[in-house]
């Protein structure tokens, strides 16, 4: 009998729905193998309290028999990206400056988990504000690979991956501000879907950058993140920039068998200098199993994909200067041990509550932003972005989905790229466009390297096509075996 906590979202939810397995039963089940490999994993900076997970499942087993079949999220124990608000638990963005915050209201897509009956087993560790590629700024001590505990576990949502691949929760979600879902799914060997900019309420996930921020799902397999995704997606009149866009059950694509009539667009930018050969073969063999599927494949060009780091690392640090603004030791949060006067609780706050990666970023978002610098680097950038998503749209008159590796190279080790900003920022190199363009894109696992650590491939499609996505991700998956492979952390 497989142990509960290695089965996925759809087979737990099975096995409760059908009465084979009370909710106490996994709360037992979770609680026993964070407990074995935490200490080697560090997924989790908060972990609900034992007695919090016994009285909810106890209230599951007693008085929701009858709600069990209705609802998909119910008794399934989830895990929380740390920058998300939860009310009642911490949420820390992983920084000294929120190490006691604990928000008044639950982020929407808490809320709408809250009322499917889930179970919040804590809140995961992240690079501080989620900026970062590798979950090695965080406040709070790194997070390690479950594959192998010497390399990262990719960021800012490495905690969140790391626990899904380590079976230390069914799923999770994460925040995607430029890869920060898929580079750390693709380093851990699980799911990770970046959804359309709009299409999941960003209403109480903490802002790094707001025009490219988005949450969604990080899971075992393809189907789970769908099942997620139905739950979290919609619009919400909390959120300005949530679209009221229908959304449909995405779940319709566990019946699709083939991938006849699909075109697949392959970016030869996409593979040039810099890939590893190993991630260029796996995501080749991974074309030729997709073609065999019925799909045709067709060469297209995105020629602004070299300018895309440059325009992501204006922007996002423009945002986040002006965002994190607000973090000045009087409203919430840290405050400064010295404070003279006000200017100087305002520097003494930063200075001890932002760690070096977020002071990094701040300063290069206000030079970007200042007098005299606003056109020729913020405003330039802008109409960069612009012409990033014209090459988008341009490519999807001719295919329906475009295809390409999610990370240069497999999982490096912890420290290898610390020292130097700029190798950490091209760890992204093959995900922020999608950000720039606010489309959707799945990752999910397509080989494994010579010493065994997972290799991802990217399903990138139209703005609110994740239908699509899905399709191709879960006929592509049943044909192969990558998402059986699991990390073997003991």
């Amino acid at each position: 009998m497989t142990p509960l906590h290695k089965l996925t979202l759809q087979q737990l939810q099975a096995k409760f729905t059908g009465g084979d397995v009370k909710a106490r039963e996994i709360v037992r089940a979770y609680d026993l193998r964070i407990n074995h490999v935490e200490p080697r994993v560090h997924a989790y900076i908060t972990r609900a309290g034992k007695e919090f997970l016994a009285a909810a499942a106890e209230a599951l087993d007693e008085s929701l028999k009858g709600w069990r079949k209705t609802q998909p999220m119910m008794a399934m124990p989830i895990a929380i990206k740390d920058n998300i608000c939860t009310e009642g638990m911490k949420t820390t963005c992983a920084s000294r400056m929120l190490e006691n915050f604990v928000p008044p209201y639950d982020a929407t897509v808490v809320a709408k988990l809250r009322a499917q009956g889930f179970l919040l087993i804590g809140k995961t560790n992240l690079d501080e504000f989620a900026m970062g590629s590798s979950t090695e700024n965080s406040a709070f001590g790194p997070t390690r690979n479950p594959w192998n505990p010497k390399c990262v576990p990719g960021g800012s949502s490495g905690g969140s991956a790391a626990a899904v691949a380590a079976d230390e929760c069914v799923a999770a979600l994460g925040s995607d501000t430029g890869g920060s879902i898929r580079q750390p799914a693709a380093l851990c060997g699980v799911v990770g879907l970046k959804p359309t900019y709009g299409r999941v309420s960003r209403y109480g996930l903490v802002a790094f950058a707001s025009s490219l921020d988005q949450i969604g799902p990080i899971t075992k397999d393809v189907a789970d993140a769908a099942i997620l995704l139905n739950v979290i997606a919609g619009h919400d009149p909390l959120d300005s920039t949530s679209a009221a866009v229908p959304v449909p059950d995405y779940t319709r694509v566990f019946k699709r068998k083939d991938l006849r009539k699909v075109r697949i667009g392959v970016p030869m930018e996409y593979f040039a200098e810099g890939l590893d050969p190993q991630i260029e073969q796996a995501v080749g063999v991974a074309l030729g199993e997709l073609q065999e599927l019925g799909a045709e494949i067709k060469e297209i060009k995105l020629p602004m994909t070299g300018a895309a780091v440059a325009t992501y690392y204006l922007i996002a640090t423009a945002e986040a200067s002006s965002n994190l603004a607000r973090y000045d030791g009087v409203r919430f949060g840290l405050r400064g041990s010295s404070s003279k006067d006000l200017l100087d609780l305002y520097l003494t706050t930063r200075q001890e509550g932002f760690g070096p990666e977020v002071k990094r970023r701040i300063m290069l978002g206000t030079y970007a932003l200042s007098a005299g610098y606003y056109e020729a680097y913020y405003g330039k950038a802008q109409a960069v972005r612009t012409l990033i998503k014209q090459d988008f749209q341009a490519a999807f008159k001719e295919v329906d989905l475009i295809v390409t590796p999610v990370t240069p190279t497999p999982a490096f080790k912890l420290g290898e790229k610390t020292a130097d900003p700029l190798q950490m920022y091209l760890s992204d190199i093959y995900t922020i466009s999608v950000n720039l363009a606010g489309l959707p894109a799945l990752a999910l696992p397509c080989g494994l390297s010579s010493t065994g650590l997972p290799i991802g491939m990217q399903i990138i499609g139209r703005p609110f096509e994740e239908e699509t996505i899905f399709r191709a991700g879960y006929v592509y998956e049943q044909a192969t075996p990558w998402h059986t492979k699991r990390a073997n952390v003991r």
